[in-house]
């Protein structure tokens, strides 16, 4: 929690000097980030991205967009709803317009969130678009006691549905990505990555 409020003071201070702004808005980040339907969209989540993506900033063109998404892409999350993203970004929008950030990149960065949503790059002049939507599926290529555990936290947010709904919606899901030509947009991530997530995806079919 202290290395996450340090990089949130770090981001916040380049647009505005104002401890009590940073502050509030903290405390928005975790409250929505902590609360206890949140097992996996938490700040465990926001924390993984954030390590990774410092790992590849200098592949990053507009880095401190791309953590303001991060921060803020999964702000709300409720998992009968399916607008979580847009959601997301206007709450983003209206936290950002007091950090003075310009409207270009309130713009970018409301693209960026919104983007995560079909995870479809809606950017494409640069590779942030694709970083980010690589960041925030890299658990699907992480070893498998790690994404196992990764589904347990998602069918603990899903817990109002019962096993044959959930199953399912969650097979549905699982098979559009092994439908898609590739998992991970970047050439790095998609090394690192593709061929364990496509182990692990139809490993889980295959137990559901």
């Amino acid at each position: 929690m202290d290395w996450l409020k340090a990089e949130w003071n770090e981001l916040v201070f380049k647009c505005v000097e104002n401890q009590f702004v940073v502050d509030r808005f903290w405390q928005d980040i975790v409250s929505s980030y902590t609360k206890k339907a949140r097992h996996y969209h938490n700040l465990s989540h926001i924390h993984n991205m954030l390590i990774q993506a410092k790992s590849i900033r200098t592949s990053i063109v507009n880095f401190d967009d791309l953590c303001f998404a991060i921060w803020y892409h999964d702000i709300i999350y409720e998992s009968t709803r399916s607008d979580n993203e847009k959601r997301s970004a206007i709450f983003a929008e209206k936290c950002l317009k007091s950090f003075n950030i310009e409207e270009k990149r309130l713009r970018n960065i409301e693209k960026l969130i919104v983007s995560t949503q079909k995870h479809q790059v809606l950017i494409a002049e640069n590779g942030d678009n694709a970083y980010l939507l690589d960041l925030d599926l890299s658990i699907l290529g992480a070893d498998w006691d790690t994404y196992e555990k990764y589904t347990q936290d998602i069918r603990k947010e899903y817990e109002i549905y019962p096993n044959f709904m959930y199953k399912k919606g969650r097979k549905k899901v699982l098979h559009h990505f092994l439908e898609r030509d590739r998992l991970f947009f970047s050439a790095d991530f998609k090394g690192k990555f593709e061929t364990q997530a496509r182990a692990n995806i139809k490993r889980e079919i295959d137990l559901l």
